[in-house]
């Protein structure tokens, strides 16, 4: 009697949990970011470093997917924008990285991910410090800089577990 509640109660649990997916294992990642192409040369010049720190930003989220036939993550940004706090106190412009990530699961990509990523400064205000004051941030503070890179890892790392 006692074994089949314990059944029937472990049925249940089993039909209500959400069913659980494996997380992507991750190889290698490789972030490129083109500072040519970014229009604002005082953004390219303090952004120099934002391959590297992307990259290891992105690897510190998936150390725990680490695994020699784990996936190839690469990342190509193409648009880096930084609105100063007068543009985005009047809504005429907005600071946002974007790129293309690019996830082979395989070594012949016949398993193969690919979409466009897009992050705001409005979805990297998570990423300030505590009590940060968002409307005087200037957009070439190091606390800037961090929340946005931080921002992007987060979001190509939550989409390695889908």
């Amino acid at each position: 009697m006692q074994a089949t509640k314990f059944l029937s109660a472990a049925a249940a649990l089993a039909i209500v949990a959400a069913p659980v997916f494996a997380a992507t294992t991750v190889k290698d990642v490789n972030v490129e970011i083109d500072l040519e192409a970014i229009g604002n040369p005082a953004a390219a010049e303090y952004w120099s470093s934002a391959a590297d720190d992307l990259e290891n930003a992105i690897v510190a989220r998936v150390t725990d997917r680490i695994a020699d036939e784990g996936a190839t993550v690469n990342v190509d940004i193409n648009e880096l924008e930084l609105a100063n706090s007068f543009q985005t106190a009047l809504n005429v412009a907005e600071s946002k990285l974007a790129g293309k990530v690019n996830v082979s699961h395989d070594s012949d990509n016949t398993k193969f991910d690919s979409y466009e990523l897009t992050v705001t400064f409005d979805d990297a205000t998570l990423f300030m410090p505590e009590g940060a004051d968002l409307t005087a941030i200037a957009s070439d503070s190091k606390d800037y800089y961090s929340a946005m890179i931080n921002a992007f890892a987060d979001r190509v790392a939550k989409k390695l577990q889908e």
